[in-house]
């Protein structure tokens, strides 16, 4: 049985230990917890602080991490934007072995101009993914590489690129995005779960609605779909939920996200019982 919980952004608001309270008055029993998170991020990432919100929330038993990705591109065409970008991945790494995370998931960085990849963006990506290969076997921590949306300068812009890497990296684990496939072509969840599904290490759980990413799921039946095909597959891993909070209007009160993270998670559930 997978477990089931939200990211810690859609809770950017509040204190680490405020955001593990509310996971565990929603149900969850697994959080993603972003380095990026304003209360740990802002104030020196206290590795403390986060352990002692792990240790004292029983209900949670899966935490994995996601590495930083704001104002980052590892495959930036400026040497120190991509080198501070791996520098800050391996150090998500880093403290995902100190709190014992499942899994850390990063991105694949873009070509800096909305451009098709080229051969010197692939380069990059190469470089960086060794980078992050040797901080990975030094931890003993298992990184997942996401999928990202389509667009002109994605440097995986298909399933078939993203399976080919990985069939070539055999280190790297895979962060399914469901939103993220919705940009493709509408196989392309099947496709990435045809091939890698005994490489998911997590599942990023939301919609995509009128072009609106990061949507709630509960009735959606494109997600559904999905869900009801990993759990086919055997997906046992933690299933996340990723919703942006600013596609509700008005601003949402602790009390309603925490109702909302409680519904999505018990209709996840749903589907792998």
């Amino acid at each position: 049985m997978p477990t089931v919980g939200a990211s810690t952004m859609f809770f950017h608001e509040y204190q680490v230990d405020t955001i593990f309270d509310a996971l565990t008055d929603a149900g969850c029993d697994a959080v993603e917890f972003w380095l990026e998170t304003p209360s740990f991020w802002l104030n020196d990432l206290p590795s403390a602080v986060l352990l002692d919100a792990i240790h004292t929330h029983s209900a949670i038993h899966s935490v994995s991490v996601h590495a930083p990705v704001l104002d980052l591109n590892p495959c930036s065409v400026n040497p120190d934007v991509a080198e501070v970008s791996i520098r800050w991945a391996c150090r998500a790494v880093s403290i995902a072995r100190q709190i014992d995370a499942c899994a850390v998931t990063i991105h694949p960085g873009r070509r800096t101009a909305k451009r098709p990849a080229s051969f010197a963006d692939r380069k990059r990506l190469a470089h960086y993914l060794s980078e992050v290969k040797t901080c990975a076997a030094s931890a003993g921590i298992p990184v997942a590489l996401e999928n990202m949306e389509q667009k002109v300068n994605s440097l995986l812009p298909a399933p078939s690129d993203l399976i080919s890497l990985l069939e070539k990296e055999k280190w790297l684990y895979f962060t399914l995005d469901i939103a993220h496939t919705f940009t493709g072509n509408n196989r392309d969840a099947a496709k990435y779960i045809e091939h890698l599904g005994n490489r998911i290490a997590v599942v990023h759980v939301s919609a995509r609605i009128n072009g609106r990413m990061h949507c709630t799921v509960k009735g959606n039946d494109d997600v559904a779909n999905i869900l009801t095909l990993l759990a086919e597959n055997g997906y046992s891993g933690p299933l996340i939920l990723e919703i942006e909070d600013l596609t509700f209007q008005p601003e949402l009160s602790l009390s309603k996200k925490i109702e909302i993270v409680s519904d999505e998670t018990s209709w996840i559930r749903n589907f792998f019982e």
